[in-house]
């Protein structure tokens, strides 16, 4: 008998996107799709049952299915359709504390692999260059889906210490976009203009949706030969982008604002229902964050197809032309170059080197 893999979080893009792939795998024999709300997506052949990992009846399904392989994907940082952000923080820390329970619980479980982000590490002005998986944060994140991200992680550790059979794989994914991205940093980049903070700017990555589907694949599986797939790691796509390079590989204009008038135009924002504009996404925005991927590459076995420029440009092209195309950009760039020097009166000459 092959596989049964359980996967939450499948009325999202991402979660149905991995129930269709992982049920194409020979060593998968069935698949439980899960979710409070009926996926507007098809599933294809899964078995979609609606439940609330908030509620203890998520021990029953694992019961009934005999499930041995679970993927937690329900850990998110955006509401579904009107839900608020009190239902994602129960979502993200209660029904992750009501899964993991029904997991140590269940004699079948053999392996568990948790959707978490690179936004444990938070964001702030004395972060190392380079985050490892070891790297502890210099400033805890105080709110938000980074906090709820930090108390997840705490309860899988305790989980697998309790639970020492189950191999666990937590996979910190960097901000994830693509064609389909839906997430605030990906609505904060589809604004006509990009409120940025005086000063600075910031170091980011991205990692491709195609790349994220891959890797929780690979997690759910036995390890290949060579490789080891249980405990945790960062997941992002090779190279960074600052973020006035974003802005202009969108074609989209940045108005530099001091970090008093971003944080108020961020909750403006979010009372206006633009884009989630919230704390912690304006201390990315500030101060950035880059993760090392050496054990993504080498323990894990895996490297992104994906850059986080080429990630960054599959989602440009996704999101059409801003005020200011890069060509055209470019194009004025070059004739201010050739213009004459001022007082001069003469082009610039090529230096002989």
């Amino acid at each position: 008998m092959g596989k049964v893999v359980l996967v939450t979080g499948v009325a999202r893009r991402l979660g149905g996107r991995f129930v269709r792939r992982i049920q194409r795998d020979p060593e998968v024999d069935r698949v439980v799709a899960v979710d409070a709300v009926p996926p507007e997506q098809q599933l294809g052949g899964a078995d979609f049952v609606r439940a609330d990992i908030r509620q203890p009846t998520i021990a029953r399904v694992l019961a009934e299915h005999s499930v041995d392989t679970v993927v937690h994907l329900d850990v998110t940082g955006t509401p579904l359709g009107s839900g608020s952000r009190t239902t994602v923080k129960e979502t993200n820390v209660i029904g992750t504390m009501q899964l993991l329970g029904a997991c140590q619980k269940s004699p079948t479980v053999k392996r568990l692999v948790v959707k978490s982000s690179t936004n444990v590490y938070g964001s702030a002005p004395r972060d190392p260059a380079v985050f490892t998986e070891t790297t502890p944060p210099k400033s805890l994140p105080s709110g938000g889906f980074a906090k709820d991200a930090v108390e997840v992680e705490g309860y899988v550790r305790g989980f697998a210490r309790r639970r020492p059979d189950v191999a666990v794989c937590v996979l910190r994914f960097a901000n994830i976009l693509g064609p389909y991205a839906d997430s605030p940093l990906a609505s904060y980049f589809s604004l006509p203009v990009l409120p940025t903070v005086l000063g600075y700017d910031p170091r980011l990555q991205f990692v491709h949706e195609d790349d994220v589907i891959e890797v929780l694949r690979i997690g759910a599986h036995e390890a290949r030969r060579g490789t080891l797939n249980s405990g945790t790691f960062n997941v992002a796509g090779d190279g960074v982008l600052l973020l006035s390079q974003c802005a202009r590989r969108l074609g989209r204009p940045t108005v530099p604002l001091l970090l008093p008038v971003v944080t108020w135009a961020g909750s403006t924002m979010r009372t206006l229902g633009m884009t989630d504009f919230s704390p912690e996404q304006i201390r990315l925005l500030t101060h950035g964050r880059v993760v090392e991927t050496v054990q993504l590459h080498e323990t894990l076995g895996y490297r992104p197809e994906y850059t986080t420029a080429e990630t960054f440009a599959e989602f440009a092209d996704s999101r059409g032309r801003g005020l200011l195309p890069p060509e055209t950009l470019a194009g004025a760039v070059d004739r201010i170059a050739a213009l004459p020097a001022l007082g001069g009166g003469h082009l610039p000459t090529q230096s002989a080197n």
